[in-house]
């Protein structure tokens, strides 16, 4: 008994990384201190700042938080200042300082106005209400956006990828394999003889084609590799439903005056549904992995929206200049959501044998 537990543990923690990241990816902006739209708080005071960096900064707030922001983030940025120090003028100014890191003697002052916003305050009582210590977990981007925040935006963006291509490819895989393997004749050698033609085109180059063909954006993404991964799964569809068609029940049916409709979406497909299941478990993987490969090569998701692929693109030069946490976090989040779907993918593929 403790034997079968201690070989389910790697499953166990699979199940646990991808739960644990659907669960980051809904609930985004309410964990994340940069609440605006892709985390995209530009500061370049405090860039290429290490894990657990501390920094006073005055916010001046002119805005209130609509209920929408909380899942998709603010695009209304408040005035966001990083200060050394600083010097209440009067009950609504305040002059901010910030010191050469350098040379101290060098110092930059700055004269602020604080925005009375009616919506959020009817008078100014407290000018130290606007002023907070931050602490960066991982650390701040060469732009001196928090990386924590944009790390966590990332999950949502590598499972919307892996979720939308796999609903593509899935649908032209199952719909052409049902029709090739059932119908048989011209018409399995026609689509056959497309497949073929994809499946001779590497995966990546595929993606790439169609990348430059679609254009560059996030639902291009989508599109370009839900329709490069949809070969196997249609070859796969293929094979089952060839071996399936020829069973008694199909047989019955047909007698029972069934429509072909109805037998493929009856009969056939709910039958051979559970490798079509650890199939898109593995296709998830490949998709994260093809979508950070394409935002690497520049062609894939676009700044600044929140991409693994695209941090590592920015950074990697960094991993020789002292600032490797730059590529190392987007890399260990990278790997530990692929390894846990193909994992998962692997392990019901032999409970399924």
């Amino acid at each position: 008994m403790l034997t079968q537990i201690i070989k389910k543990i790697p499953l166990y923690i699979s199940i646990f990384i991808i739960c644990l990241f659907i669960f980051l990816s809904i609930s985004s902006y309410f964990i994340i201190p940069d609440k605006t739209t892709n985390a995209n708080s530009i500061n370049l005071i405090i860039k290429s700042k290490k894990p657990g960096f501390k920094k006073k900064f005055f916010e001046n707030v002119s805005h209130q938080h609509k209920l929408k922001d909380l899942f998709f983030g603010s695009n209304i940025t408040a005035e966001l200042y990083a200060i050394d120090d600083y010097e209440i003028i009067n009950d609504s100014v305040l002059k901010i300082i910030n010191y050469n890191e350098i040379n101290k003697s060098v110092i930059d002052e700055k004269i602020i106005t604080i925005k009375n916003n009616s919506n959020i305050h009817n008078n100014v009582h407290n000018i130290k209400d606007f002023i907070y210590e931050k602490k960066f977990i991982f650390g701040t981007d060469i732009y001196g956006r928090d990386l924590f925040s944009r790390i966590i935006l990332g999950v949502r963006v590598s499972l919307s990828i892996g979720l939308m291509a796999v609903t593509i490819s899935n649908l032209i895989g199952i719909i052409l394999g049902l029709i090739s393997g059932y119908y048989g004749g011209y018409v399995d050698k026609i689509i056959v003889w497309i497949i073929n033609v994809f499946w001779s085109i590497p995966t990546l180059l595929l993606v790439i084609a169609l990348s430059l063909a679609l254009g560059k954006g996030f639902w291009q993404v989508y599109i370009a590799i839900g329709l490069s991964i949809w070969v196997d799964v249609a070859r796969l569809v293929r094979g089952k439903v060839i071996s399936e068609k020829n069973k008694d029940y199909i047989f019955s049916s047909k007698v029972l005056g069934y429509s072909n409709i109805r037998i493929l979406s009856n009969n056939i497909l709910p039958n051979i549904l559970p490798p079509i299941l650890i199939f898109s478990a593995a296709n998830f993987a490949s998709s994260i992995l093809l979508e950070s490969g394409l935002s690497f090569l520049g062609i894939g998701s676009q700044p600044p929206t929140p991409s693994w692929g695209y941090m590592i693109k920015e950074n990697y030069q960094y991993i020789i200049f002292g600032n490797s946490y730059l590529i190392t976090i987007p890399s260990i989040f990278l790997i530990s959501l692929v390894l846990s779907f193909y994992y998962l993918s692997n392990y019901f593929a032999s409970k399924n044998n």
